[in-house]
């Protein structure tokens, strides 16, 4: 018998292919990352010699040099066999009640000549194990996501992160430190300035401090500069005196004109504002009550030109007075952030150190000549901790996770779509014994980052801009027109492809996120960039990507999509359309097209698909090379323009339906001219 089993396959793909001699497993963070060839990654053959039944139950054939014969060796279980293993059921009810760690079965195949050095299997048990061509889908999983897309990123390798393993006793305590931080905001806003806190406000500003944040938790921010959030001081102040809003009728226009002025002068009579700034103030207040007494029959408009024409004069002596009540806010609430996040990683080294495995790291690590690879997940420093037990419970078409009282609700579709993910990306839970605790850090931290808890019940008017999806029509488009295999923003609950970066590396990576995207050092390939409407954020992520293309000759693709605020502009969007790498750029119009919901992963597929109440710009920037293999054309913009108009995810669906044999890329229908699109 040859010998080639014990030597390694050279895959470009991560992480090498574990087809060697038993040795004893690596940590997770020593796993090396393979220097990469240019090109598209290509699925190598490797030499098959035991039935495909016993290769999905993880067992190898090996030979030993000191007995001179062949041995038996599982790498999920590692028991080691002289004699050939007997086929064991593949789903034991008992140990496995999910049915997750079992193959799919065989399916039959035509009678042929024996199976070569490079035959390809017909069911697959690992990612390693995928040996089919490009064409051929060896398990089809339905939904609204295509997670057999092969990736065409290549990035510079980069060190692991210092974050702990997702663990749910310490999620739980995070979020609730973050929620108790979030109430603690909302208090200091109606004590101090007598309004409730912006809406969204929060969300925001997390958003805000993780573009410059480089501390040492996932979630709360620690290490800033400035401390003071310049996002969440505007935002306070806006609603200083009051909130305003457009009035519907000429009454409500009336009422918030007084209660304008009423709360400008509650505020300079009970704060130590100056006397210059006192009598500017009461003086245009007396003035508006005087107005309201004497005017009758005042129109809407007259109103609304009074409203500001008052807080025009006012204003500006408001904000001089109240400044250093909102800095005081915006100090306390990063300060409290800081130290909860010390608090959370004070735990998370006490149950390291319980389970003799280290401390984490203080600084980020550092890689001394790092190469190109092909992008692959985020990969940990120390090792997994033992997990508690998550219930599992099922409920129609949904799945319930259970911890310590805390429930959290996923369809069934997309606990099977995060499976498959885990399956890919996940490479020190083969038996996938800590799939279900893994899946309740994901759901609890996304329900505590937005800030609620949805169910089943969430309307579509309650849905989160920072996590609306493109329509699933618009993704098939962009990876047939334009080569994209990658989303620069997304979760493991909204991506489309299987690769993706998002918020938080270290509960998202055993589901492929590679992290933030303002680390991710890409070379090349074809990405599409929908950032949340953060404005810093947005404007970070056109800095990174303009780098990017400065710094890379090889093909290199942006497909940006960003809001159409034009009152005022946002400094992303002027960046946008100066860029020295615009190759084109179109608008849709407000309400002609549609996302997807940010709750997908709990509604119901009525309650999907949100009109956009925003024009939205698509931006395309590419290098020289990256719009030579690229380009956008006329006629690929068009089809992309296509797939935004209302209804037609709905349309797509419904031909998936009638036929299920269909390729989930196709359109079904010849692409139309979209009109009323502006196209620059």
């Amino acid at each position: 018998m040859n010998q080639e089993a014990e030597s390694k396959e050279e895959k470009p793909t991560w992480p090498p292919v574990d087809n060697a001699a038993p040795p004893t497993p690596q940590p997770h963070v020593n796993l090396p990352v393979p220097t990469t060839p240019q090109g598209p990654p290509v699925n190598q053959g490797m030499e098959f010699e035991l039935p495909l039944e016993l290769q999905q139950q993880g067992w190898k054939k090996f030979w030993s040099k000191r007995e001179k014969r062949p041995y038996f060796w599982n790498k999920l279980t590692a028991e080691s066999l002289w004699e050939i293993p007997v086929l064991k059921p593949q789903f034991d009810p008992i140990t496995d009640p999910l049915g997750i760690c079992h193959a799919p079965p065989p399916q039959a195949v035509a009678p042929g000549p024996v199976p070569g050095p490079h035959a390809m299997p017909v069911a697959k048990r690992r990612p390693s194990e995928e040996l089919a061509g490009p064409q051929a889908k060896r398990f089809v999983l339905a939904g609204p996501w295509d997670l057999d897309i092969p990736t065409n990123v290549i990035i510079i390798e980069r060190a692991p992160c210092i974050y702990m393993h997702s663990h749910p006793e310490i999620e739980a305590y995070r979020c609730g430190l973050l929620s108790k931080l979030r109430q603690c905001y909302q208090e200091l806003c109606h004590s101090r300035e007598s309004i409730d806190a912006p809406k969204e406000s929060f969300n925001r500003w997390l958003m805000e401090r993780k573009v410059i944040d480089t501390g040492y938790d996932p979630l709360l921010p620690s290490n800033c500069y400035p401390e003071i959030s310049l996002s969440m001081y505007k935002e306070i102040m806006n609603d200083i005196p009051i909130k305003l809003v457009r009035p519907k009728f000429t009454g409500d226009a009336r009422k918030q004109l007084s209660r304008y002025a009423e709360a400008a002068k509650k505020i300079m009579e009970s704060r130590n504002a100056e006397n210059e700034s006192r009598k500017v103030v009461k003086w245009n207040v007396d003035e508006t009550f005087q107005w309201l007494r004497k005017t009758v029959g005042a129109t809407y408009d007259d109103f609304q030109d009074r409203l500001g024409h008052l807080k025009q004069q006012c204003q500006p002596h408001l904000t001089e007075t109240v400044k250093s009540s909102v800095e005081g806010i915006c100090m306390k609430i990063y300060n409290l952030s800081c130290d909860y996040a010390r608090k959370v990683r004070e735990k998370a080294n006490s149950i390291l150190k319980e389970q003799v495995l280290g401390e984490l790291p203080s600084a980020p690590l550092q890689i001394h000549g790092a190469r190109k690879v092909w992008c692959y997940p985020v990969q940990f420093t120390v090792g997994c901790p033992r997990m508690p037990v998550v219930e599992y419970l099922p409920d129609r078409d949904q799945a319930l996770l259970r911890y310590q009282g805390d429930t959290l609700a996923i369809n069934a579709t997309h606990l099977q779509k995060l499976e498959h993910l885990y399956r890919h990306n996940c490479f020190d839970d083969r038996k996938f014994e800590l799939f279900i605790p893994r899946v309740w850090c994901v759901l609890k931290r996304y329900a505590t980052f937005m800030g609620v808890y949805p169910s089943s019940s969430t309307s579509s008017a309650d849905s989160h801009e920072t996590q609306r999806a493109l329509p699933v029509a618009a993704l098939e488009c962009l990876n047939r027109a334009f080569g994209v295999t990658f989303e620069c923003f997304a979760s493991p609950l909204s991506c489309y492809f299987r690769q993706y970066c998002s918020a938080f590396a270290d509960c998202d990576s055993y589901f492929g996120s590679r992290g933030s995207f303002l680390k991710l050092k890409a070379v090349s390939g074809s990405f599409v960039c929908h950032p949340p409407y953060c404005e810093e954020l947005m404007e970070a992520s056109v800095n990174h990507m303009e780098r990017l293309l400065s710094d890379s000759p090889e093909p290199l693709s942006f497909v940006v999509l960003v809001p159409d605020y034009r009152e005022p502009t946002p400094t992303a969007l002027v960046r946008l359309e100066s860029s020295q790498f615009k190759r084109k750029q179109v608008t849709i119009p407000a309400y002609e097209h549609e996302f997807r919901h940010g709750f997908q992963h709990v509604l119901n597929k009525t309650e999907l698909n949100v009109r956009s109440p925003h024009g939205t710009v698509i931006v395309w920037l590419q290098n020289t090379s990256g719009h030579q293999r690229w380009e956008p054309t006329e006629d690929r913009v068009q089809a992309l323009l296509e797939t935004f108009r209302p209804g037609r995810e709905r349309d797509r669906d419904k031909r998936e339906l009638l036929s299920p044999t269909r390729q989930s890329n196709a359109t079904g229908t010849e692409a139309e001219p979209a009109k009323d699109v502006l196209v620059h």
